[in-house]
């Protein structure tokens, strides 16, 4: 008698190992607005403005393996809840575009952006490089208008010097754009030159980060931010290359995965209205440690989300 029965084709979850294509095993979808689906992910494998090392634009799939890794823990330690009931997930896969077309790129995250958000759903990005977060950033202000930024980086990405499309100038263009108020803002582990006269967005730099507490952390970002909407972005490149070395331009001295995730969970109650996790570049990683930080933070920032909907 044969051991295969129909059960065997139910049994995905159960492997760490096994089907690892979509981010925590989420369903896929090719038509995200018609999803029951509370948040969306979608992936950006776009690395065209990288001034770095290449290879972010094979960061989304690697984060979705490592993801599997988490999939089986049912209700995320430390979290005092199960993501599953009060949040529901779909994988809209990666975005589609002519491969060396930047400027079709940025439109098509855009309108990406606007359908996924119009259709009363949020959106988890995974790049790709940082420069993803303009186009983004652009969509998220149609709907909620001006918002905060929470930034994590080693680089402020406010450089004015660069090229149209440059993963280290997004944050000058944003302000200036009218996306995001400066003054509400925080970046969080910056550890390169930037020009501090005025600057205007509050910066707890990463010498600073790792002194602090995370409660004096978090009381800065909370203060600061106030009740506006807030979009986080998550360049890898914040934790230490100790936590995270698959990523283009790693430094020295960044925060520790276990202090950026404490952060996160800390600032519940936030107004979150969208969030991305980028520049994983898995060619330079070392056993998946850069990939699972993303995917856990990714995870961590669902879970943050998804406190809105908690009484």
């Amino acid at each position: 008698m044969s051991i295969l029965t129909s059960s065997v084709f139910n049994q995905i979850d159960n492997s760490i190992y096994s089907n690892a294509m979509t981010f925590l095993r989420s369903p896929l979808t090719l038509d995200p607005t018609k999803s029951n689906a509370d948040v969306v992910i979608l992936g950006l494998p776009f690395d065209m403005a990288t001034s770095g090392r290449s290879g972010a634009r094979m960061g989304p799939d690697a984060i979705r393996q490592a993801s599997i890794n988490l999939a089986w823990e049912g209700r995320r330690f430390p979290w005092d809840f199960k993501l599953a009931e009060v949040c529901s997930l779909a994988d809209a896969g990666d975005l589609v575009f002519s491969a060396g077309d930047s400027e079709e790129f940025c439109a098509r995250v855009e309108m990406a952006s606007d359908e996924i958000l119009s259709s009363g759903k949020s959106l988890l990005s995974l790049g790709g490089d940082h420069f993803v977060t303009l186009p983004l950033l652009r969509s998220h202000a149609k709907k909620f208008g001006k918002m905060a930024l929470v930034h994590f980086d080693a680089h402020t990405d406010t450089y004015d010097n660069g090229s149209r499309y440059d993963h280290g100038t997004m944050f000058y263009h944003a302000p200036n754009e009218g996306l995001i108020e400066k003054e509400n803002s925080v970046q969080i582990g910056i550890r390169t030159n930037y020009k501090q006269k005025g600057h205007g967005f509050n910066v707890i730099n990463a010498m600073q980060a790792n002194d602090m507490s995370v409660s004096d952390i978090v009381e800065q970002i909370k203060t600061t931010i106030g009740d506006l909407p807030v979009y986080l972005t998550f360049d890898i490149d914040c934790l230490d290359p100790a936590f995270a070395p698959g990523t283009g331009t790693p430094v020295c001295g960044g925060l520790t995965t276990d202090k950026v995730l404490k952060i996160l969970n800390a600032l519940q109650g936030i107004n979150l209205v969208g969030m991305d996790v980028v520049e994983v570049a898995p060619a330079y990683d070392q056993s998946e440690t850069t990939a699972l930080a993303a995917a856990t933070i990714g995870l961590d920032l669902l879970h943050l989300w998804a406190t809105r909907n908690i009484k």
